[in-house]
């Protein structure tokens, strides 16, 4: 452990929003997501990671993990169960963690293949009888309705949890609800989106989601795909994964912050899986009716230089934060990121 750490796992904070101590945080899945969000947390001093989980293990040390050797451990090993000394190799990771790790707040950095995967988690921390907060990165319309119909069970079990907390869903979301506040009524809302990765093979599971959102792909079929299938179909189309219209939360999230109905919401982008520029800007345009009648648009452009990994990230622990104020005032159940303004972590 680093000199750096050691130091900030004695400290303590106070901020504006009401947390009064550090915030212990989880990150579970440790593939590209997970690895990015390790190195969010590492210069924070309002939070410290203390635990991780993949398929075959976990890792938690109550004073802080060192991410470059997590991460070393992991794509040498196949699994944070590997870490001497702090690792145990388990076949039910996610359920063993829960039950040893005295953490604040997890950040879900799982795939969500199958599509109830996300909502079978939540249901392994409200059946273990764990209070906090849970925030994730989910995009399906579909998986944000499974933990909806979950909202008097997570209330119920004192779980504070934040959904759809990404960059779409989640950034670009909360900012199509900000700017939606200049209009008296809202005509539509387009999400468009540019991601580039050098690799796809650092993000399989993210990309294999984009991939069920193709014509002629599904959920499964995108589940039951090999990596070599996938390269295959990389391969037949230069690593561009071009996606309209797709199944994504965004459209549920501003409906039941009473934005707009769903069906003004669009969703869509240019994923380059060999190349780390983005292929376009992503972006949110917003038009609406002003009261004066007239009819205007609002663009809000994430800068090129962010990567996906920044625009989930930051944002998932931004909510995280704002969960934990919640959770500490008692207020437990089901949020989404166009209802709680996140809060920045410093």
């Amino acid at each position: 452990m680093s000199d750096q750490q050691v130091n900030r796992s004695t400290q303590s904070t106070t901020t504006n929003s009401g947390v009064t101590h550090q915030v212990r945080v989880g990150v579970l899945g440790f593939g590209g997501l997970g690895q990015a969000a390790a190195r969010v947390l590492a210069p924070k001093n309002e939070m410290l990671w203390v635990a991780a989980a993949d398929k075959k293990g976990y890792a938690y040390d109550s004073a802080g993990l060192d991410p470059d050797r997590c991460m070393a451990t992991y794509n040498s090993q196949g699994s944070l169960g590997y870490l001497d000394p702090v690792g145990t190799l388990s076949n039910r990771a996610i359920a063993d963690l829960i039950e040893k790790a005295n953490v604040d707040g997890y950040f879900l950095a799982l795939p969500n293949l199958p599509n109830t995967f996300m909502a079978s988690v939540a249901r392994q921390f409200i059946e273990s009888g764990w209070r906090g907060v849970l925030v994730d990165a989910l995009k399906r319309t579909s998986a944000v309705e499974q933990l909806l119909a979950m909202k008097d069970e997570l209330q119920a079990a004192g779980i504070t949890y934040m959904a759809g907390c990404g960059a779409t869903p989640g950034l670009l979301t909360a900012a199509a609800a900000l700017a939606a506040q200049s209009y008296a009524e809202i005509h539509s809302v387009k999400i468009t989106f540019g991601v580039g990765i050098a690799n796809w093979e650092a993000y399989r599971a993210t990309i294999r989601e984009d991939i069920a959102h193709l014509p002629g792909y599904d959920v499964e079929r995108a589940t039951q795909m090999s990596d070599a299938e996938v390269e295959a179909l990389l391969d037949q189309t230069n690593g561009i994964l071009t996606l309209e219209n797709m199944e994504h939360a965004d459209d549920l999230m501003l409906e039941l912050a009473g934005i707009c109905e769903r069906d003004r919401v669009t969703v869509g982008g240019v994923v380059d899986t060999r190349n780390p520029k983005k292929p376009l800007s992503t972006n949110v345009k917003i038009t609406g009716r002003t009261f004066e009648g007239k009819i205007s648009t609002h663009t809000f452009t994430l800068g090129d230089e962010t990567s996906m990994a920044a625009n989930v990230c930051g944002p998932a622990f931004g909510y995280l934060k704002a969960g934990v104020s919640l959770h500490q005032r008692g207020i437990y159940g089901l949020f989404t990121a166009a209802e709680v303004m996140p809060q920045f972590v410093k």
